[in-house]
């Protein structure tokens, strides 16, 4: 679940979810919610997570193999792809 995969890389990266809040200009209640579940970031929020916790989308969201997203910094949408299941 995307709370869980937050919570993990943001403390693989010793980051505190105050020095996360401050980074994303909010509150720490705010970013909490995210790692509680309570609530979930837009998508511009998403690539932003990914440059300071230094992933992408795919990790931080923790998508199966069945799909692939790419993300441009151009663009603030995520692409989905439906991988080719006959490729060899």
């Amino acid at each position: 679940m995307f709370k869980d995969r937050l919570k993990a890389i943001r403390e693989q990266n010793k980051l505190t979810q105050r020095k996360m809040a401050n980074l994303l200009n909010m509150t720490v209640t705010g970013y909490a919610g995210w790692e509680q579940g309570k609530a979930q970031p837009n998508i511009e929020i998403i690539l932003k997570l990914c440059e300071i916790l230094n992933t992408n989308p795919n990790e931080l969201l923790d998508f199966n193999t069945d799909y692939q997203f790419e993300y441009s910094h151009n663009g603030t949408h995520l692409i989905h792809k439906e991988k080719n299941h006959y490729e060899k």
